[in-house]
């Protein structure tokens, strides 16, 4: 078993800042390589401290706010408009970041890219649903219509 500190939030391993154990593997093939951890040492304890501070820092001020945004995502579907072909596949893929591109397009501010989750790759036209954490606790469930741009 490795331990790590988190350096982004890692579904079904923890958040930015956490001191988790892990096993070697992945720690070694997937976690490190893609920046996601760095390994623990009893230096890293500055660097836990201030990966929390930053975390805090994106979080929404109050829970009314994070509650009010997880309505707000939830009420309507957002539209992505994506080059496509005329048999509606697309060239490329939905990224996060254009979901949060489209949530900006009907003023839904603050999310993170890192922070939306798709349940299968995006590479036709349709409607999909991705995961937004909100909070820690606080996930919506979002409707997306991916549209192909005239």
């Amino acid at each position: 078993m490795s331990k790590l500190i988190l350096t982004n939030e890692v579904s079904g391993v923890g958040s930015a800042g956490d001191v988790v154990e892990v096993k070697d593997g992945y720690a070694r093939n997937f976690l490190i390589p893609n920046g996601l951890a760095v390994v623990w040492s009893k230096g890293g304890e500055k660097q836990v401290t201030s990966i929390r501070a930053a975390r805090e820092a994106r979080e929404f001020a109050t829970d009314e706010e994070a509650k009010a945004i997880k309505a707000k995502l939830e009420e309507k579907a957002l539209r992505i408009l994506v080059k496509a072909g005329s048999n509606g596949r697309l060239f490329g893929a939905v990224k996060t970041s254009d979901v949060v591109d489209a949530a900006a397009a009907v003023g839904i501010i603050g999310l993170d890219k890192r922070k939306v989750e798709f349940a299968s790759k995006i590479s036709s036209t349709g409607e999909y649903e991705a995961a937004v954490r909100v909070t820690a606790d606080l996930v919506a469930q979002v409707k997306l219509q991916v549209v192909a741009a005239k």
